[in-house]
């Protein structure tokens, strides 16, 4: 056994977002779940964040560990503190980071102009973390998370000599992040990087190409997205890059943190309950239709939507298949905020359909919990879709996924067919291909399970029994980190 194996290892993660401090997305949820599932695994991760005026907000006794004069036009600090339970690198930089709007656009809705420089410089500081800048910690691997964090690697490369090992995540292929090659000498990238076998794409700096080319180990979130990004319709440019480096391709699951997420002791629901007193979600289906305007039919087939309002979502197909899916009287309870048209023709249902489409246009974290919790099955009909955590809180909470056949919603829910009914380890539903006739069978389908209590109860159960912690994946990230550090040092020693 190697050392590697015996002793405790030190990773960075790097990522534009954490929960509890700041959310836009899964991505979130993953850098704040993981960090607490390695402390089984032998593994201190700190987390580097952008300071966010959230993240200003929320940092606990925290200590300045580094300080620069000029950092992409401004001074900055970087912070040691906790919050959130978490321990934490945070960049603080308000040239960069202390404005409104989401971590990513204005409150108008447009990319920051400067986002190349807010990103580069948190990979920049993590480069620095990983080449032993900070002596109180001191990096085996730098874990880099999406196109925000993917020029870590590369500043890792480029700076040459002994150096911690790198792994890329990617949450979502279709978020890229390219930027004018001029800024090539701005973001202290030398000449030289700008080719193909350096941070070159398409004639643009590609913030995500870059860690894909450079990191040692590239993990995605779901095994079956490992494989669709390696082919011309799901790489979305990048699939070619992605074959040359298939053997250090993986797909690992993520999971949900099951402490947030848990009907037993969940705060925001109206009334808790676990596996064996299902009958206790009637409370929260009487709530959740109350809240959104619903009419209070405790034997209407509730369907759920918490998500993302976009194309890639498949939404449209929910809108195209509404008529259908509200006939029998059933109900549509929706959270979530997006295309300004989706948003606009969903807001329009509710008039056409009132009583039955009750839709909340925004992020709410407690309504999230509560459609879970009250709802009879969530729709997520996306076109393509990494990992998918909706899917995961829904089984937790005995909410019927409907799901398309992609990514991880493949991977996580076993469909209600006829065998896997028999058998009695049916959890959902899939469809596929993502089209509306197919949409449409499965919403079919759904009904006439609700018509059958007693299979609908066992598939809740079946959901509600599945494993979708942390546990195993935080097992497999552990063993990709010590096979990662290991192969770094026996390469620079």
């Amino acid at each position: 056994m190697s050392g590697y194996e015996m002793r405790p290892l030190n990773v960075l993660s790097v990522a534009s977002e954490i929960y509890p401090i700041i959310k836009t997305g899964g991505l979130a949820d993953v850098a704040g779940a993981l960090p607490r599932a390695l402390a089984s695994q032998n593994v201190r991760m700190m987390a580097l964040i952008p300071g966010y005026p959230a993240a200003m907000r929320s940092v606990e006794s925290a200590e300045v560990v580094h300080r620069y004069d000029g950092l992409y036009g401004g001074t900055a600090r970087i912070l040691s503190a906790k919050a959130g339970g978490l321990e934490l690198f945070v960049l603080d930089a308000p040239h960069l980071y202390d404005r409104p709007g989401s971590p990513y656009v204005t409150p108008e809705g447009w990319d920051w102009p400067d986002n190349a420089q807010r990103f580069a410089a948190l990979s920049e500081v993590a480069a620095m973390i990983g080449l032993g800048g900070l002596p109180e910690f001191q990096p085996d691997v730098v874990h880099a998370h999406d196109w925000q964090a993917g020029l870590a690697p590369a500043y890792l490369h480029y700076a040459g000599g002994r150096r911690p090992g790198t792994v890329l995540t990617v949450h979502n292929i279709a978020f890229q992040g390219g930027f004018p090659a001029y800024l090539l000498s701005y973001l202290n990238l030398p000449a030289g990087s700008f080719t193909i076998d350096g941070v070159e794409y398409y004639g643009q700096i590609g913030f995500l190409k870059a860690g894909l080319h450079f990191a040692d180990r590239i993990t995605t979130v779901s095994p079956t997205y490992a494989v669709e990004i390696q082919t011309p319709e799901g790489g979305m440019g990048l699939d070619g890059l992605l074959r040359t480096r298939s053997g250090i391709v993986s797909g690992i699951l993520n999971g949900i943190d099951e402490t947030v997420w848990d009907p037993a002791t969940d705060p925001h629901l109206a009334a808790r309950f676990d596996r064996a007193g299902l009958e206790a979600r009637s409370v929260n289906k009487a709530a959740l239709q109350e809240r959104l305007g619903l009419s209070p039919d405790p034997d209407a087939l509730v369907f759920g939507v918490v998500s993302r309002l976009s194309e890639q979502k498949g939404l449209d197909l929910l809108l195209g298949e509404l008529p259908s899916l509200l006939a029998d009287g059933a109900q549509l309870a929706l959270l979530g905020a997006g295309d300004r048209g989706l948003e606009a023709a969903f807001r329009a249902s509710m008039s056409v359909y009132p009583g039955q489409v009750g839709c909340f246009f925004g992020y709410d974290e407690a309504l999230a919990h509560q459609i879970q919790g009250g709802s009879d099955a969530l729709l997520v009909p996306s076109r393509f879709e990494p990992c998918g955590l909706t899917q995961l809180c829904a089984m937790r909470y005995g909410t019927i996924p409907l799901v398309a056949r992609v990514g991880g919603l493949a991977d996580t829910i076993i469909d209600a067919n006829e065998m896997a009914v028999a058998a009695g380890v049916a959890t959902g539903i899939q469809f596929s291909p993502v089209t509306p006739a197919a949409f449409g069978g499965a919403v079919a389908r759904a009904k006439t399970l609700w018509r059958d209590r007693d299979s609908w109860k066992r598939l809740q159960r079946n959901g509600m029994g599945t494993d979708v912690g942390w546990t195993q994946p935080a097992k497999r990230y552990a063993e990709l980190y010590r096979t990662c550090a290991a192969s770094a040092s026996s390469a620079t020693s």
